[in-house]
């Protein structure tokens, strides 16, 4: 349509919401589907941050708030940071937003001008390209497959940069792969970008606490506190703490970037939702611990997931380190037949005639940058996924 700008021409829908909005139709139709597009935990908001939000209601803490976050919650982030990350942040180097994904898009809007470059890990989750586009900037996608478990080698980075690049995108455990990076994996990164003083690290944290086995969790500005000056560590209650729906993301970093995403966001949405903020506060202040007996939840999924797509024909699925995502590859799918009689190309042809024919719902990889492959969410009920395997298992077994 005439009317519509030009930005608009370079973004994309997000193909995950576009995936669940798909499932969600066909269940209207009265079809039999399993859902294992969405990213987000399939258990209640804990009951005292629940709780939290309906005091706050009944204080009348229903008006607007300080554009990036109430001064209570700023110093629970402080906290949070100096606690979990050894990483010391005074209040007005905090910013809250609605949500991880608009402190993202605050940043890139506040700091990229035409002709910057972002450094993105393939596979990536799906919004960092576009809204680098957004922003102006260019996104610089490295490819990072299966025979490095999906992570970028210090190799790679090094390749990657050039003088017009302005931020390297860090995000450890990885949505789509769920791929985390050691501190000496992460460490070898970060003596790449000490020779490299241009270049800023924006890190992706929100997985931060879903993580399994013996893996510990690092952030690059604890890592390498040289790294400290140019990083902004962002993170959010939505994964950790089930509160998608609340949309409160926060980040730590220099004072004058965090000045310049309120001056954004002062502009876009202004404050996040003043309910959200108290329920946020306590989720950091609260009680800690379901967040144990969370992650061993998840990791007998895991666990379970990855046996039983590894024992369909033609798929090879690695055991990742954390969030709630499997990323199997399908090169032993591609150019075969389904039973529906589906010529399977590519990995998009592979998860939609999975739909079609069998009712399960996934994301294709070649929406996060890495193909042939597709993204499984194991964030529900044991039974739900056993069942869905169990029909990834029939639909592989069916390719001729």
């Amino acid at each position: 349509m005439a009317f519509l700008s030009d930005t608009l021409a370079r973004v994309k829908p997000s193909p995950t919401i576009a995936v669940t909005t798909k499932a969600a139709e066909l269940k209207a139709q009265g079809r039999d589907v399993i859902g294992l597009g969405a990213g987000e935990p399939d258990f209640d908001t804990p009951e005292n941050i629940r709780e939290a939000a309906k005091r706050a209601i009944d204080q009348g803490k229903t008006r607007y708030t300080p554009v990036d976050g109430i001064p209570e919650l700023k110093k629970a982030i402080c906290a949070k940071f100096e606690r979990e990350n050894g990483l010391k942040y005074a209040p007005n180097q905090i910013t809250v937003g609605t949500g991880g994904k608009q402190i993202l898009y605050n940043a890139l809007m506040a700091t990229c001008n035409p002709g910057d470059e972002v450094i993105i890990p393939a596979p990536y989750w799906v919004s960092y390209p576009d809204m680098v586009l957004l922003a102006g900037g260019t996104p610089v996608a490295v490819e990072c497959g299966i025979e490095n478990d999906f992570k970028l080698t210090p190799a790679q980075l090094e390749a990657a940069i050039t003088p017009k690049t302005k931020w390297f995108i860090f995000n450890s455990p990885s949505n789509p792969t769920g791929a985390g990076y050691t501190r000496a994996e992460l460490k070898a990164l970060t003596d790449v970008l000490m020779r490299h003083p241009h270049v800023w690290i924006m890190s992706d944290d929100m997985y931060e606490h879903l993580v399994f086995d013996d893996f510990e969790f690092v952030t690059p500005a604890q890592v390498e506190p040289g790294l400290y000056d140019r990083t902004l560590t962002c993170n959010g209650v939505s994964k950790s703490y089930a509160m998608t729906g609340w949309r409160i993301g926060y980040a730590g970093g220099p004072v004058a970037l965090i000045k310049a995403m309120g001056t954004i966001q002062s502009q876009s949405t202004s404050n996040p939702c003043s309910v959200s903020q108290y329920a946020a506060l306590e989720a950091l202040t609260g009680p800690q611990d379901f967040l144990a007996p969370n992650r061993k939840l998840f990791q007998r999924r895991r666990d379970l997931v990855v046996s039983m797509l590894n024992a369909a024909p033609g798929v090879t699925c690695p055991k990742p380190e954390g969030a709630f995502y499997v990323y199997p590859d399908i090169s032993g799918c591609i150019g075969k037949t389904s039973a529906g009689g589906v010529k399977i190309v590519d990995d998009e042809a592979f998860a939609s005639a999975l739909l079609e024919e069998t009712g399960v719902a996934v994301v294709f990889g070649a929406a996060f940058g890495l193909s042939p492959n597709f993204r499984v969410s194991y964030a529900t009920a044991d039974s739900v996924l056993e069942e869905a395997c169990r029909r990834i298992q029939t639909f592989c077994a069916g390719l001729k």
